[in-house]
């Protein structure tokens, strides 16, 4: 009889202990995907803001160095300069932006580089360490410096690859603290195809198409104990065509793909200690279906990026985005565009339609681009008007068209 107890006593025992560890997911399991650097996902130029955040397929520009560098061989202007700005939560503060400067040189009938400058303004951020302290003026930035060198392989096909230099400076300095920035390197590789103009029933036309993997390098870190960062290395895949009626008015319609080439975070819950469904102080959070480790090398991580999310196919298919864009052209001198970009609910939810419009005075092409978010969850770039500026050196110096 008193073994029959003890033995009762025993299972009771770890019955509650199993029920007091029951595992139970976070009911928020949208697993994001972050990486460091964000701000190179940004589109730094109004054309390609206003056709949706698209540049891998669209026609050549100043600003192919961000999208599709090897479109620069297919540019009829000898050589050219752009600047753009862009603010950033415009609705609460004006010192928040990006800023970029790009210049690019087609070489010969085969080549061509470019370099450019893009500058991200956190503003000025004020400290004060006690009341009768002066108030110190912190300005945390990030910025990348990169060159890219075009060949065309082909009559109607180029590549290109471009090194990049980032450095990430947000640290803020806090009781003496010795703060350093951060920085890394990356690369990308883009391909560009442009067809002969082709005779249709009513209109010619062209094709274009491109791709282009951004971002590729190794992750970093602000100091020895701290965590490393994945860069923002993604996948672009685009294809367009351009409705050519007469010499004065064109139609392109282009159409993007993008995907974050960086592992899916696990699915996470936590072990209810106390057993009241809720997590709360003394409760482990545990990673509950892992998928693949997000813990890798960069490399590794651009291969597992296509089947580690935890949702399966299904889930990696929410983590691709895409856009729509057109843009009308009336005798190379006015331009309006329009775009529509959408990425899933649970990837982060950004979606919205843009508006733009360009205009060509001499050698100054003049670009503007205004977002309308679509999604419950508000755009920081909402409501935001953008410029660039584009300077033309040696119009007509080769002949595309």
């Amino acid at each position: 009889m008193k073994n029959t107890i003890l033995l009762l006593a025993s299972l009771a025992f770890v019955l509650k202990v199993s029920a007091q560890n029951t595992v139970i997911p976070f009911e928020d399991d949208s697993r994001v995907i972050t990486t460091g650097v964000p701000f190179l996902l940004i589109a730094p130029d109004a054309r390609a803001a206003a056709m949706g955040d698209m540049g891998v397929a669209t026609s050549v520009d100043a600003f192919s160095q961000q999208w599709n560098a090897s479109k620069y061989v297919f540019s009829e202007t000898k050589s050219g300069f752009g600047v753009s700005y862009t603010p950033y939560l415009s609705k609460l503060v004006n010192d928040i932006f990006l800023g970029n400067l790009t210049y690019f040189n087609r070489l010969d009938e085969r080549s061509a580089f470019g370099v450019s400058l893009r500058y991200f303004s956190l503003g000025d951020i004020e400290f004060i360490d006690r009341p009768e302290d002066p108030a110190r003026i912190q300005r945390p930035n990030e910025l990348s410096l990169d060159a890219s060198y075009a060949l065309r392989l082909s009559d109607q096909f180029a590549m290109s690859v471009a090194m990049r230099y980032l450095r990430s400076d947000l640290r803020l300095q806090v009781d003496g603290q010795d703060v350093s920035a951060a920085s890394t390197f990356g690369v990308d590789i883009s391909g560009y195809y442009q067809s002969e103009e082709e005779a249709y029933a009513d209109f010619n036309g062209r094709w274009r198409g491109g791709f282009a993997i951004q971002n590729i390098g190794p992750k970093y870190k602000y100091d020895d104990g701290g965590i490393e960062n994945f860069q923002p290395t993604n996948l672009r895949l685009g294809g367009g065509f351009d409705f050519i009626f007469d010499d004065y008015n064109k139609v392109a319609v282009t159409a993007e793909i993008t995907k974050l080439l960086v592992p899916t975070p696990p699915r996470y819950g936590f072990v209810d200690a106390d057993d009241d469904g809720e997590f709360d102080r003394g409760d482990e959070e545990v990673v509950i279906v892992e998928g693949q480790d997000p813990d890798v090398s960069f490399l590794s991580g651009m291969f597992q990026s296509f089947g580690d999310a935890p949702g399966g196919f299904s889930e990696e298919l929410k983590e691709f985005t895409w856009a729509l864009g057109a843009e009308y052209v009336y005798q190379d001198s006015f331009a309006f565009r329009a775009g529509y970009f959408n990425e899933a609910e649970e990837k982060g939810a950004r979606k919205f339609l843009a508006l733009g419009a360009g205009f060509k005075a001499n050698v100054v092409n003049i670009d503007l681009s205004y977002l309308f978010s679509a999604s419950k969850i508000q755009s920081p770039l909402e409501n935001t008007l953008r410029f660039s500026l584009t300077f033309n050196i040696g119009e007509g110096a080769y002949q595309e068209y």
